[in-house]
């Protein structure tokens, strides 16, 4: 079943919209919208936690901010004027007030607050300036000439999108909870092998470590620094180096979550006749682990490297010996074990992770046969989960563009949703050809 479009249709006369239901109106947006500037307050300095005498209040993220006194007591609609998410709009009710980079926007001519918010939260709808830091053309935007339904039928398509859109969003939270659900088996497909290995019937032994617990009696606890030929991390200062042209430059990044390295979209040095260069470039084989910053403890391994590259001050770089297979000792350390060592030994407020806290790190260590048919289990697993959850992942875009195509298609009169708002029966979020 598809949604039906109106009967009779006209030139809306703006280019973008084309034709229009013949009833709806074409005039500025401001002749249904009024605006106000956004507050004064800065954000850093206001409550983050909602208590006793507080209000909601709402910076260019949302409502993520509390205030001693509220501003305004009428429902209304909060737009992220500047930055990165500047075209973002929430609803807001009860009392309320905003920070600053924000504007108000308030319904007028009884129009439907929860249309307007439909409108208006399609950030393509909102003209721009700024480059580096991207604002909102407030007044030009709601000058420009618009179309809009009258408002019982914008209290109509409000509901109807109301309840397409809630069904929308739970098909993606489910899809999202499978997600977080693959993830967490990925995690304990890869901890059991690298400490338990694949033979539940071998004898097992304590390894003296309450976070490792029991491990196959013929493997050995063993240090990273005794598993590599040297560990090491990057130069300071090349950040200044990087260039159009030269050797692969790798950050923090461009490790991915599955012990890969992103070489196609990594940046470039100029290396020039730098003696630290040597120690910092990569090998394939070699193990890279994130020591600082928000992805500290995130690893990857160098499989293949058809030019030279080289790693900087944030991450560690560990050439393993010939008694680790490379790919077995990056498993070791993403599993739940190694994780786990590695926030432990996190200091400071920034959290990070010295040299010598890798080189401290345990890792069961099977003979190399058994290593190399462990790699090989956890390929195929990890591989069929990987592609279960990129399934999942292009479920939610799909389910994403679809949302957002029939919002855009009910507020802009593309599709008539009058006579199915009142019924009880679902109705597919498809959109009329």
């Amino acid at each position: 079943m598809k949604l039906p479009r109106y009967r009779e249709y006209r030139d809306s006369g703006v280019e973008s919209l084309g034709l229009v239901p013949s009833h709806w109106q074409t005039c500025a947006a401001k002749r249904w919208i009024t605006s106000r500037a956004g507050g004064t307050l800065i954000k850093g300095e206001c409550p983050l936690e909602p208590a006793e005498g507080l209000f909601p209040a709402f910076s260019a993220s949302g409502q993520d901010v509390w205030i001693s006194e509220p501003m305004y007591s009428a429902p209304g609609i909060v737009l992220s004027a500047v930055g990165a998410r500047c075209g973002k709009t929430f609803k807001a009710d009860g009392e309320w007030g905003v920070v600053a980079n924000t504007h108000c926007l308030f319904p007028l001519k009884n129009a439907s607050r929860d249309f307007l918010w439909y409108l208006t939260n399609q950030e393509d709808w909102w003209e721009r300036g700024g480059t580096a830091q991207p604002f909102i053309k407030v007044s030009e935007t709601l000058a420009r000439t618009w179309i809009f339904p009258p408002h019982e039928e914008q209290a109509a398509i409000a509901t109807f999108l109301d309840r397409e859109t809630t069904k929308i969003d739970a098909l993606i939270a489910e899809q999202e909870k499978l997600i977080t659900l693959l993830a967490e088996k990925r995690q304990a497909t890869i901890s059991h092998a690298v400490t338990k290995g694949l033979d539940p019937n071998v004898p097992i032994k304590n390894s003296g470590e309450a976070w490792l617990g029991e491990v196959p009696a013929h493997w050995d606890i063993v240090r990273v620094k005794a598993l590599s030929q040297f560990t090491t991390s990057g130069p300071r200062g090349w950040s200044e180096r990087i260039a159009e042209s030269g050797s692969l430059f790798i950050q923090s990044g461009d490790l991915n979550d599955s012990l890969g390295l992103e070489l196609e979209t990594a940046k470039r040095v100029n290396v020039g006749d730098d003696v630290e260069a040597a120690r910092t470039r990569l090998n394939q084989g070699d193990v890279v682990i994130c020591i600082t910053g928000a992805k500290t403890g995130n690893v990857a391994l160098c499989e293949s490297l058809s030019e030279p590259a080289y790693v900087n001050q944030h991450l560690c770089l560990v050439r393993p010996s010939e008694h680790i297979n490379g790919r077995f000792l990056a498993l070791a350390l993403k599993s739940r074990v190694g994780q786990t060592q590695m926030e432990l030994s996190q200091y400071g407020l920034k959290q990070g992770l010295s040299l010598e806290n890798i080189r401290e790190l345990w890792v069961a260590c099977p003979p190399r046969a058994e290593q190399q048919a462990i790699v090989d289990f956890l390929d195929s697993a990890i591989n069929k989960l990987i592609a279960l959850a990129q399934t999942a992942a292009a479920g939610v875009t799909l389910l994403q563009e679809r949302r957002s195509a029939l919002i855009a298609a009910a507020v802009t009169g593309q599709i008539d949703v009058r006579g199915v708002v009142n019924t009880s029966a679902a109705v597919p979020a498809e959109i009329a050809e």
